[in-house]
């Protein structure tokens, strides 16, 4: 189960960092097809945020075709995003990069500033 955490001082609406968190569970294969989603009453306990937030992202990831309600169920994983498993041999090369990274002094910001740039370098074009 995937669970969410809300950066208050990010800028990003609240509802927004829960859909940007799920979408990166599923491409990471830690949220799959038939997976319960967190009902909104855990959400909130966890986070301390309006319920209407979480019902606001999850009708947002119903809306695209990813999630969807079950009455008195739940909310379930329709389908996945990607094929990058959280265990790839890329992401342990990614983690050493990001330690160097850090070691070199470099902030968050500057980090995610680099990589979206490098990104943008690769994958021009590139409609995901």
């Amino acid at each position: 189960m995937v669970e969410y955490r809300i950066d208050r001082h990010s800028g990003v609406a609240t509802y927004v960092q829960i859909v940007q968190q799920t979408k990166q569970a599923l491409r990471l294969g830690l949220l799959r097809p038939g997976d319960r989603l967190p009902t909104a009453r855990e959400v909130v306990e966890a986070t301390a945020i309006n319920p209407n937030t979480v019902l606001k992202a999850y009708r947002e990831l119903e809306r695209e075709g990813l999630v969807e309600a079950r009455r008195g169920l739940g909310t379930f994983v329709r389908r996945s995003l990607g094929t990058t498993p959280a265990d790839s041999p890329l992401r342990g090369e990614l983690e050493q990069w990001a330690d160097r990274a850090r070691a070199a002094g470099l902030e968050r910001d500057d980090v995610a500033a680099l990589f979206t740039a490098v990104l943008d370098t690769h994958f021009q074009g590139d409609p995901t």
